[in-house]
């Protein structure tokens, strides 16, 4: 579920918290890390199951409508297209889906379903429903696109279920994208192979992934004094309390990468943080960042202090 830049991106979330906390307790701090990583799941499962509610609701309004004493012609033979879409109906069914659900104890639908009920009413407005709804091809190619399209056009966006994320879980807020994106994917390429057709992936790609998240994190901490003083002599014109917080742990845990993980190539970290500077931190950051890491890869290499294994690592 989570790439390596996302990953590093929580490690940087957490250190940053732990100076903000004054905290010195890196077990502690590493134990929020991992948890935030594995709330990840919850959030995955959260936006998918708001899929499953969505057609359940709308099921449970006909059902209502039809049982009406002076009921519409409309509401006594309702079009049922939404409700008996394909996608919906194995999202409904998945075995990999329900069991997730049950272990990771998500009812949060079942607690708050007035926001499925917004959801709904934005879901009817959208000309995404109103389109397929009223068209007359019915097959599962169409039900696919049509899910994919809501929810990448209606339902990701929705601004009242991100403030309910949001005030949900506040580290949430930076997984939402990531999410949403591997929720998009999947819809757009499932099949209907069954009730094991829809997989919950993990939230690390393998056991390598969550190994460098904690070397990351335990590396960088242990080391502060060690990888600051590698930087500071590279800013003459710097103050160091001068440097924003945020540049000072990105810079870190790259300087960390170049010494202390030597199966990472050069040019992927640099990429990476300078990615991570754009989003996170102040517009000339990056420069800034990229000045210091190319003289400190210039010096590193003269000092044969840069030891990287394998090939095309430089």
């Amino acid at each position: 579920m989570l790439n390596r830049r996302h990953i590093r991106i929580k490690v940087m979330q957490s250190i940053y918290a732990m100076h903000q906390n004054n905290s010195d307790d890196m077990l502690k701090e590493e134990k929020f890390l991992f948890n935030s990583i594995e709330n990840i799941r919850d959030l995955y499962l959260i936006m998918v199951s708001a899929l499953v509610e969505l057609r359940n609701k709308e099921e449970e309004f006909i059902e209502r409508s039809q049982k009406k004493h002076l009921a519409t012609a409309a509401e006594r033979n309702p079009n049922k297209k939404f409700i008996n879409n394909g996608v919906l109906h194995l999202l409904a069914e998945s075995n990999p889906l329900s069991i997730a659900m049950a272990d990771n104890k998500i009812d949060n639908w079942t607690k708050n379903d007035d926001y499925i009920l917004l959801l709904l009413d934005a879901v009817k407005e959208s000309d995404v429903y109103k389109n397929y709804m009223h068209n007359d091809k019915n097959n599962y190619e169409e039900d696919r696109d049509f899910v994919a399209d809501l929810f990448t056009e209606v339902i990701a966006p929705n601004e009242k279920l991100y403030e309910y994320l949001e005030d949900h879980k506040l580290t949430w807020v930076d997984d939402i994208p990531v999410v949403n994106t591997l929720i998009s994917k999947q819809l757009k390429q499932v099949t209907p192979d069954g009730r094991d057709a829809f997989y919950v992936p993990k939230v690390f790609k393998d056991s390598d992934d969550k190994d460098f998240a904690r070397e990351l994190f335990r590396k960088t901490v242990l080391n502060n004094n060690e990888l600051s003083k590698e930087f500071t002599d590279k800013t003459p014109n710097w103050d160091t309390e001068r440097i924003a917080e945020i540049d000072a742990i990105i810079l870190k845990m790259a300087i960390c990468e170049f010494l202390k993980f030597p199966s990472i190539p050069v040019k992927v970290t640099i990429n990476e943080y300078l990615e991570i500077a754009k989003e996170y931190s102040t517009p000339k950051s990056s420069i800034f960042i990229n000045g210091i890491l190319d003289n400190l890869i210039k010096d590193y290499q003269g000092s044969n202090k840069l030891i990287k294994t394998g090939r095309g690592l430089m």
